[in-house]
């Protein structure tokens, strides 16, 4: 990893080039200072995924640290699980039948607002080893693209929709007189900070691209689902260890929890929070 030298509040050592860090510094179940908070925010900001190794905080001190970036989102599965509300358990064992994010996608884009970033607090890794995320860089996703697909996508318009992962993938019901939600977001979005361009579709979620005939929606998706899953190159690689702390912009990347580790077991605790606004063009 190669040390970034232009924050002096904090450590940040980068995991590639262009996504992804690790946090040095930094005590979480500590008050942060105005200037610890700021240069973390600007990193969050430059690098999309922050790592923080060797915090040992609580349920209350998760949430107060997501809370110094906006409200905190409460999932449409949160139903299923129960306890805190704003604290979705990520548990994997030899008897689940899934792990969660176990593929390509971003957090939620079936909500007319997505959350604008999550924090997963992992304690327990598989004793085997395994158990890794990968985060891949939407912003260097759509640069890739050659100009002519880059013209083709502008202004189409894509559903997403919350029923695909939850009630065909992990087979859990919506509250009862519910739907999961369903909406609809442009093919291509400009991050709402750093105005750059982010490619939005992502194979959790992303059902069609309207106004396509189904040939041409299937076609279309299918080679920009391959271009994000085959293309190594957009890709860092979180490696956990107990009391780990990963925090990632959900505007601009897509992760996929490897399920390697059968039967061993994986557990933590993740934190949302709200995204400010629609993605929009």
């Amino acid at each position: 990893m190669a040390q970034i030298n232009r924050y002096e509040t904090i450590g940040v050592d980068s995991i590639t080039p262009h996504i992804g860090a690790v946090v040095e510094g930094v005590d979480l179940a500590q008050p942060l200072s105005n200037e610890q908070f700021s240069e973390i925010y600007q990193a969050w900001l430059d690098w999309k995924v922050l790592v923080f190794h060797d915090q040992v905080i609580d349920q209350e001190q998760h949430k107060a640290f997501a809370r110094k970036f906006g409200t905190l989102h409460v999932h449409p599965m949160q139903h299923s699980y129960g306890g805190d509300p704003e604290i979705l358990r990520v548990k994997t064992t030899k008897d689940s039948k899934y792990t969660a994010g176990n593929g390509w996608h971003t957090d939620v884009t079936c909500d007319e607002i997505p959350p604008l970033g999550s924090m997963l607090y992992i304690t327990e890794t598989p004793e085997g080893g395994g158990g890794d995320t990968l985060f891949a860089d939407m912003y260097l996703a759509y640069e890739l693209l050659s100009e002519k697909m880059k013209d083709m996508l502008d202004g189409l318009v894509a559903v997403h929709d919350g029923a695909i992962p939850y009630l065909s993938g992990y087979q859990v019901s919506p509250p009862e007189g519910s739907k999961y939600p369903r909406n609809e977001h442009p093919v291509v979005v400009t991050h709402p900070e750093t105005g750059k361009k982010v490619l939005y579709v992502n194979s959790g979620f992303t059902s069609h691209i309207k106004g396509l005939h189904v040939w041409e929606s299937k076609a279309l998706m299918g080679a920009l689902l391959d271009h994000i899953a085959q293309t190594q190159r957009l890709y860092c690689r979180v490696q956990w260890r107990p009391n780990t702390l990963t925090f990632w912009d959900n505007r601009c990347t897509q992760h996929h929890a490897v399920w390697d580790y059968y039967p061993h077991s994986r557990y933590g605790e993740r934190v949302s929070i709200l995204g400010n606004e629609r993605p929009a063009a």
